[in-house]
């Protein structure tokens, strides 16, 4: 059953990401490597998984003359989110 869960929703950077922005509806990427505590390689790494599965948006401005990106959950993404918990819940019994 375990083996059911979301592959992409299954690792704990892409799942605190998503918890995150199901919370705030949408964050910047400095405030999700703080809240992530995770490299800025591997936050992008997995922003970019996350945008390949559609669960989140991906903005790209500029604040200033600096680079400036907003991820924002989708309703695919908070589909699967909802979907992962119910299924963590069935796993443990709850």
């Amino acid at each position: 059953m375990f083996n059911d869960l979301d592959p992409v929703l299954n690792t704990p950077v892409r799942l605190a990401i998503v918890s995150v922005l199901i919370k705030l509806k949408q964050a910047d990427f400095a405030y999700l490597m703080e809240a992530t505590s995770t490299t800025q390689g591997n936050l992008s790494h997995q922003i970019k998984k996350l945008s390949e599965a559609a669960y989140i948006e991906v903005i790209k401005t500029y604040k200033g003359n600096y680079p400036h990106t907003i991820c924002k959950l989708t309703a695919k993404g908070r589909k699967a989110f909802e979907q992962y918990v119910e299924d963590i819940k069935k796993y443990l019994h709850l």
